[in-house]
């Protein structure tokens, strides 16, 4: 099966004929019956004094299956065959993703001091770009080498980048709150200075805004706000002329509320100094959170508000941004574990986990009680459901139960009956 190629360099593999070609293939690794199952009848499991709850929403959203669909194309369609294929750094933040990549043959190219490595490239080459995008810069240098390029950015990364060129065009500095090392924050803030002479700042917490909008308010010392903010801001930014027109913008899996403030806040910073009346001349927002990230977070708090709970599970990359976000909900209300894969569920006394504060691995002793225990669980957007399911099957595991055992023997059928899940957002 052949594809095209356009003038940019751009292949478009996701047609009808293609997707079929690749779904198979992708549903081999990554499907899950018994989370179907779950997540249809809405129903938790329970057997040897153990209940598990799935969260409403959780792991795949529309855009990390886009762009894992293309990544396998990219190995099955007949152009590419016998071509070296290539990934900008990962395709997602999850490391069995990744390595079932690797696995078909796609090799990585991986940043070094915030640099992709690209000049071994040839137009012989494809490269697939992740589904956080790739840097202006990046893209730019693809397109020079002549290498065919299967872009997987997610659609709502794009809807970001169309609200800061719009800043850019009026003038306007673009505040992004996100993560200055994060591949989507670096692309979003590449796409805000792409004529070269717009400017942008990035913020990440609450305290961060707050100093901005005091430096909004009062101006202050450029020298320490510089430092403050070293490697967040763009060539030639000057807190003293490009803080008097911003817009808000976001890494898309921020989490909703605290993004909403941080817009909250520079808004009033910004009557503050100029008035009400001036808003407009000064001000911009647009809401840029992902609608499957936000529905994983409503998910996720309608059940620790809801449901009496144990403890919780949150499988996913430990470098994956909306995992992390899940994590601090669930540590802000119950015992928390965010694990990887279920190897890290290493016996009933024993867990290794991620520690978000320490920024390291970590195990802790006697994590499940004894006794009728309701363990919850969720997952980021970037987590297969095969790793859900493994990770089910361990813990009833620890209670001498077998998961299938617990399946009515015609769930294929109550499956077959139900609709599909929707991917809200796209």
């Amino acid at each position: 099966m052949s594809v095209t190629v356009n003038k940019a360099g751009k292949v478009n593999l996701r047609t009808p004929e293609i997707m079929k070609l690749v779904q198979d293939h992708v549903e081999s690794h990554y499907r899950s019956p018994v989370v179907e199952y779950l997540r249809h009848t809405r129903q938790p499991l329970s057997a040897g004094a153990l209940t598990v709850k799935l969260a409403k929403a959780f792991g795949f959203c529309y855009g990390v299956e886009r762009a894992i669909d293309l990544a396998y194309a990219a190995t099955k369609v007949d152009q590419f065959k016998g071509r070296p294929i290539y990934l900008l750094g990962e395709i997602i933040h999850n490391p069995d993703v990744n390595d079932q990549l690797r696995a078909m043959g796609i090799k990585s190219i991986c940043e070094s001091k915030g640099e992709y490595p690209l000049d071994h490239l040839s137009k012989e080459d494809v490269v697939i770009v992740p589904a956080f995008g790739a840097q202006v810069k990046v893209v730019d240098r693809l397109k020079e080498i002549g290498c065919a390029v299967v872009d997987t950015t997610c659609g709502d990364v794009m809807t970001v980048w169309r609200r800061v060129r719009q800043y850019q065009r009026e003038g306007v500095t673009s505040i992004i709150h996100g993560k200055a090392w994060h591949e989507e924050t670096k692309a979003t803030a590449s796409q805000a200075t792409s004529d070269r002479k717009s400017h942008y700042l990035v913020v990440f917490t609450l305290q961060e805004t707050d100093y901005v909008c005091d430096y909004i308010r009062n101006g202050g010392n450029k020298e320490e706000f510089l430092r403050k903010f070293e490697g967040a801001y763009s060539p030639g930014f000057d807190p003293d002329t490009h803080l008097q027109a911003v817009g808000v913008a976001n890494q898309t899996t921020m989490m909703r509320n605290e993004t909403e403030e941080v817009q909250r806040r520079i808004k009033q910073a910004i009557v503050d100094r100029y008035g009400e009346t001036n808003l407009t001349r000064h001000f911009r927002f647009f809401d840029t959170i992902c609608g499957a990230t936000q529905e994983r977070q409503d998910a996720l708090a309608a059940m620790l508000n809801n449901e009496k709970m144990d403890l919780l599970l949150v499988v996913g990359g430990y470098n994956s941004s909306n995992t992390s976000h899940l994590a601090e909900m669930g540590e802000a209300k119950l015992p928390t574990y965010f694990i990887k894969n279920s190897e890290k569920l290493i016996s009933p006394e024993r867990i290794s986990h991620w520690n978000q504060h320490r920024h390291c691995e970590v195990e802790t002793e006697n994590w499940l009680p004894n006794g009728h225990v309701v363990v919850g669980i969720t997952a980021g957007a970037s987590c297969p459901n095969n790793l859900i399911e493994e990770t089910i099957v361990r813990l009833f595991s620890f209670r001498g139960v077998k998961v299938e055992s617990l399946l009515p023997p015609d769930f294929r059928d109550v499956l077959a009956a139900a609709p599909a899940p929707s991917s809200p957002g796209h």
